[in-house]
């Protein structure tokens, strides 16, 4: 579509206003649900992997209804050929559909790194779901950095080009990585934040900062939440660019970026028992890695401007659930510790 339905300046109180209703439904999850810390069950990690789902699904309904407004209220659309409201609304649902299965298939691959750096500094599991309460913050803020910066150069063909020609080399590097150690203690952004600030040695409940004879210390949950921030800005820079291969509506990679990150925590307790039986899965995110950079590369191009979204849409899953069913078909023998 080349004209855009919601522009940020002009339809920013659409965006405040999801914005608000996320943060709302984030502190209705750890002020209600999950006031007292406790290990969360397979059972309920199940049910809130539903809940999440549902209102990414029911939203889809509010993108429809959205998108029907715009087209049918503004006339600049009634030039484009073959123009239709209802068709071309339900063009921006199937794009948000498709970017949300984008980016929570490329997501999920945070979940093996979220279970090794959990594993590294020994964190109970009680005290995991506030970690990635907080950690789910953090990431609203970066998405939407980066999905800002890329609304504003995605208009250039070479950034177009450019992002592809990255997708397809991340894609295929991943296929030949090996199973990586992960060493937080390395990183040099955590190494920076040792230096300048103390850090206790051991945890203090589920605070993140304690005062120790009048001087603020952090303590090691502290720092975990830094390694998955770093992890998760890591990720964006594969996962962001890789939806503008989909759409360049603003308002629906905002939103289904925003919707696959919501439902990340629960299914990160939802599988992070099973993680090691999923050996296979990076091979099928590094296929759609590949796929989403030529399209961008190529795909788009011969196909009129814009590669089918629905056959893009059962590309990804195809490949995503294969993997997974090979993973379990072919169980591994020896899995990682």
């Amino acid at each position: 579509m080349s004209l855009t339905l919601f522009p940020f300046a002009q339809y920013w109180q659409y965006y405040a206003a999801f914005t608000v209703l996320v943060l709302a439904l984030l502190v209705v999850d750890l002020g209600v649900f999950h006031r007292r810390a406790h290990a969360i069950s397979m059972r309920e990690a199940a049910l809130w992997c539903a809940v999440w789902f549902a209102l990414a699904m029911l939203f889809a309904g509010v993108v429809y209804g959205f998108a029907h407004w715009r087209l049918s209220v503004d006339p600049r659309f009634a030039s484009i050929p073959g123009w239709n409201a209802g068709k071309m609304a339900a063009q921006t649902t199937l794009e948000y559909l498709t970017g949300y299965v984008v980016e929570w298939s490329l997501s999920v691959d945070n979940l093996f790194v979220f279970v090794l750096i959990f594993r590294y500094f020994a964190v109970p599991n009680h005290l995991q779901h506030r970690v990635l309460f907080f950690g789910i913050l953090g990431a609203l803020v970066c998405r939407g950095a980066f999905i800002g910066a890329g609304v504003a150069l995605i208009r250039f063909q070479w950034v177009v080009m450019l992002l592809g020609l990255f997708l397809v080399f991340t894609g295929i590097k991943l296929l030949f990585t090996g199973d990586e150690r992960v060493e937080p203690e390395k990183n040099r952004v955590i190494r920076l934040f040792r230096r300048w600030v103390p850090v206790t040695a051991e945890l203090h409940g589920a605070r993140f900062w304690v005062k120790l004879n009048g001087v603020p210390y952090a303590t090691p949950l502290m720092i975990v939440l830094l390694s998955l921030e770093m992890t998760d800005i890591l990720f964006a820079v594969d996962s962001v660019p890789a939806i503008f291969a989909v759409t360049r509506e603003p308002l629906v990679i905002f939103t289904s970026n925003i919707f696959a990150i919501l439902g990340l925590r629960s299914a990160y307790f939802l599988l992070a028992g099973a993680v090691d039986k999923f050996y296979l899965l990076k091979y099928g995110i590094s296929v759609v890695l590949v796929f989403i950079g030529l399209k961008m590369l190529w795909l788009n191009r011969v196909s009129a401007g814009q590669f089918p979204t629905y056959v893009s849409l059962a590309i990804i899953v195809v490949v995503i659930l294969t993997s997974i069913g090979l993973s379990l078909l072919f169980a591994h023998k020896h899995p990682a510790d």
